[in-house]
């Protein structure tokens, strides 16, 4: 996990400006630098590091003796380097798993570089002999990016939106305020620099597309033989996703819920990682109030599967208290996100204070996929199931994914998923709509069957129905959302509610939960509503709120 921050053709003040990327130095705690680029008037590139792979040689932003001319800024994780530095026999200067888009860029583009690229990322290449500037993310947005746009020049970009507030103190010449917007994943650009640093976009496109089996090499094939078996290629993707993110030279570590999707990446990580050399026990986390379902759960995972296990219990003084600072770290307002948020980043500040693990596991994105989320369950047919499944997917960037990458972040961690990896998802979307429905009123049933009997989970947990993270971490006679009601009632007024509407426009608060949420929210990032396009809803249970307790079908198998 690092930060990226990068300013093209600053304005007459480059010295305030460049102080914004400071504002991201919790993404990268253990080294920063600051560069500007002598070929162009007020370009400046800024790194926060968090040292995850070669310590010694992967500072950033990275220059080779090889390709001078190239520099290069990203957040990311390419877990197939090694594999592409034999294929087309580059040689490398540093053993940092990044150096190879600068080889890959230099061989065949920004969407060649992107293509072969297996891992997550977002970078910035700036290439001086051919006067421009490329920008890449993942299929998933599994890493941020966003850009701060004046018309249609690119003035920055930086990995969270708080290093880019505040850059421009007003619109020049009367003009319409410069956006700032997320960069979309699975996508390049590519943009002509002017002498003075500006970026103009020249050349846009998609390299990656969710549902597309990668067009590198993978390390673990599908369909290795004709008759190969659905449930074998699902467990062997999932654990060879499991295996290259152990690449690592700090500890490892694991969020473990007690559900199904933390539960089974804790049991393959555990089970692989003295075979990947680790001498360390995993540590496992859990967290959840007094009386948390999660906590009990998470509990028999730990001693099933030999973890060195940390319940961290929550108050409700803690998680009311913690609003504020969530809502700034998180960039959103959306409902779901703030409320999951709260179990999410107070266990991430716990890993950071207690412990010493730093690359995070998570079963992030598999509701998405496996179609995990109660509300699959009322589909009408199996075909919009899965149009459903795709749009959460495409969208994950706007709500999970995000969370996941700013409470880690927020904290110097490295969060890593799984569940998201290429040639799993690829695998799995391909597989037929009807296989991948809820079977006897159980969501994920095609995942759970594939792991049934191995004894790599106790079979209760393997079938445990699906419990939202936000609802697990509290009891079921006083969840959650409910405390949170409580104690907006008498911070929001009827009467602000209702000029919700006149007040905030775009997006209007329908609740006095969300109101809330959105006043602490402008107050950070004021009138940069469109981050996100609307709140997360679920379709077809009939219920206002997003939680899934309040859903008709709750914990009801035969709806």
């Amino acid at each position: 996990m690092c930060g990226i921050w990068a300013l093209f053709g600053g304005g007459e003040n480059v010295a305030e400006q460049c102080s914004c990327a400071q504002k991201i130095a919790h993404r990268g705690p253990d080294c920063f630098r600051l560069e500007s680029v002598r070929h162009f008037d007020r370009c400046v590139l800024g790194f926060h590091r968090l040292c995850i792979n070669d310590g010694e040689h992967g500072m950033q932003p990275m220059r080779i003796r090889k390709y001078p001319h190239l520099w290069l800024c990203c957040n990311g994780e390419i877990y197939n380097h090694k594999q592409l530095r034999d294929q087309f026999g580059f040689d490398c200067e540093t053993e940092c798993d990044c150096e190879i888009i600068l080889h890959l860029y230099e061989k065949g583009g920004v969407q060649f570089a992107a293509e072969q690229l297996d891992g997550v990322f977002a970078f910035v290449l700036l290439d001086t002999n051919r006067r421009q500037v490329c920008f890449a993310r993942d299929t998933f947005g599994v890493r941020p990016l966003f850009s701060l746009k004046e018309g249609n020049n690119v003035l920055a970009v930086c990995s969270e939106v708080k290093g880019l507030i505040g850059m421009i103190k007003k619109p020049q010449n009367g003009g319409a305020k410069p956006t700032i917007k997320a960069f979309p994943p699975g996508c390049y650009e590519v943009c002509d620099m002017s002498d003075g640093g500006r970026a103009t976009p020249k050349e846009q496109g998609r390299f990656h597309a969710i549902g597309d089996m990668p067009k590198y090499n993978v390390m673990a094939k599908p369909s290795m033989t004709q008759n190969q078996d659905h449930l074998d290629m699902i467990r062997l993707l999932l654990e060879a996703a499991v295996q290259k993110r152990l690449m690592s030279e700090r500890r490892v570590g694991c969020l473990l819920s007690g559900g199904l999707d933390s539960s089974l990446i804790a049991a393959l990580l555990t089970k692989n990682a003295a075979k990947a050399g680790i001498t360390y026990p995993i540590q496992t986390y859990s967290i959840g109030m007094e009386g948390s379902p999660d906590i009990a759960a998470a509990r028999k995972v730990a001693k099933h599967i030999g973890s060195e296990h940390h319940e961290v219990t929550m108050t409700r003084r803690e998680v009311l208290g913690a609003i504020d600072e969530i809502i700034y770290c998180l960039e959103s307002y959306d409902i779901l996100s703030v409320r999951a948020s709260m179990g999410n980043y107070l266990l991430a500040r716990y890993i950071k204070r207690e412990t010493d693990s730093v690359v995070i596991y998570s079963g992030e994105g598999s509701d998405e996929l496996t179609w995990g989320y109660i509300n699959f369950k009322k589909a009408p047919t199996t075909e919009s199931a899965d149009a459903e499944g795709r749009r959460l997917l495409e969208e994950l960037y706007l709500y999970d994914v995000l969370r996941s990458d700013r409470n880690t972040a927020a904290h110097g961690l490295e969060v890593r998923v799984p569940f998201l990896d290429h040639a799993f998802t690829g695998y799995y979307l391909s597989l037929a709509p009807e296989l991948r429905r809820s079977r006897d009123g159980v969501e994920k049933f095609l995942l759970r069957e594939a792991f049934s009997g191995m004894g790599l989970l106790p079979e209760d947990i393997l079938w445990r129905p699906k419990e939202g993270f936000s609802d697990g971490t509290s009891p079921a006679d006083n969840p959650l959302h409910l405390l949170i009601r409580d104690f907006v009632q008498n911070k929001v007024t009827d009467e602000m509610m209702e000029n919700a509407t006149k007040r905030f426009p775009v997006n209007p608060p329908q609740s006095k939960e969300a109101y809330y949420y959105r006043q602490v929210f402008e107050r950070h990032y004021p009138g940069r509503a469109d981050l996100i396009p609307a709140y997360w809803s679920p379709k077809w249970t009939g219920s206002k709120d997003p939680c899934a307790r309040t859903y008709a079908n709750y914990k009801n198998s035969d709806i």
